[in-house]
């Protein structure tokens, strides 16, 4: 059901400008959106920027260590928003080499219970883990409770 909200034209140029990676100079680069979280409007007609709710790929490592942490600690507690995030992933064809050719390292593994496929460090924890190896039935994992 659409609520007739619009979207302000800065909101799509930001996407634009995180979506197209064009050949820019290291300042440039500098100043490119990492990640920019929208809100609707005061009168919520419209979905806008908010203001001062972004992170520059500059700021990384200099006064932002943990972007995707700082992202999340952006957010409204008890509110919703929208947001873009520029995560930096393995390049696709990297990706499709390692999945087309798992089968083959598998068969050279005879005997293994499980398997588990991580497509990024959130997929890195002991509650995703756990989840896979055995569902609600593991409350610890590696000596650690979850």
């Amino acid at each position: 059901m659409a609520s007739g909200v619009q979207v302000a034209d800065e909101v799509c140029r930001i996407f634009y400008d995180m979506k197209v990676q064009k050949c820019s100079t290291p300042e440039e680069i500098k100043k490119r959106k990492k990640a920019v979280i929208f809100c609707l409007s005061a009168d919520k007609k419209c979905i806008v920027v908010e203001e001062g709710k972004e992170i520059l790929v500059g700021d990384v490592g200099v006064t932002i260590t943990d972007p995707f942490k700082h992202f999340v600690g952006m957010l409204p507690e008890k509110d919703c928003r929208y947001a873009l995030y520029d995560a930096k992933l393995a390049p696709l064809k990297s990706k499709m080499i390692y999945a087309s050719s798992k089968d083959a390292i598998k068969k050279k593994f005879p005997g293994i219970k499980h398997e588990y496929q991580a497509n990024g460090p959130e997929d890195l924890n002991r509650t995703c883990i756990a989840e896979k190896l055995g569902g609600s039935l593991i409350v610890a994992f590696e000596g650690s409770p979850l």
